[in-house]
């Protein structure tokens, strides 16, 4: 199954689609990769500064890992989109309709997995987890300023 870009996003508005950029995969670890080169293309696109493309890649790509690895749902959703000209907003959109949100996580020293979170925690301006209007599960977010 090959990855597609989706029509016009729902849940993110922006006043111009070329400010925003979404691929639907199937929910497998070897497309977090595809997420991964899918968005730093559309940011290469966008002329945005190597660090920030950086920084944002991470954020997809655990962003994504997190959704493929742990939710149920055949298919992911992930979507960019520069919400300001200095700002940058990743989501990614899964089908788990279990109430709670995401788990707490504390990983210990020797722990090989459990940090992503943490990660997007650190890097992120701001972040978030809402109810899905695209596909009922959650919607994990994370907002990045663009550095000049």
């Amino acid at each position: 199954m090959s990855p597609h870009t989706t029509s016009s996003p729902r849940l993110l508005e922006a006043a111009s689609p070329e400010r925003w950029h979404w691929i639907e995969l199937p929910a497998h670890r070897s497309n977090v990769s595809v997420a991964r080169r899918s968005m730093n293309a559309r940011m290469n696109a966008w002329r945005l500064p190597a660090e920030t493309s950086a920084d944002m890649v991470l954020l997809v790509s655990e962003l994504v890992t997190n959704a493929v690895c742990h939710t149920p749902g055949a298919h992911v959703l992930c979507g960019i989109g520069l919400i300001a000209d200095d700002c940058l907003r990743v989501e990614v959109h899964d089908h788990d309709r279990a109430v709670g949100g995401l788990p707490r996580c504390e990983p210990g020293p020797d722990d090989e997995s459990g940090r992503g979170l943490l990660l997007v925690r650190e890097i992120a301006h701001t972040w978030g987890v809402d109810r899905s209007r695209l596909t009922g599960g959650n919607a994990v977010w994370a907002t990045l300023i663009v550095n000049d």
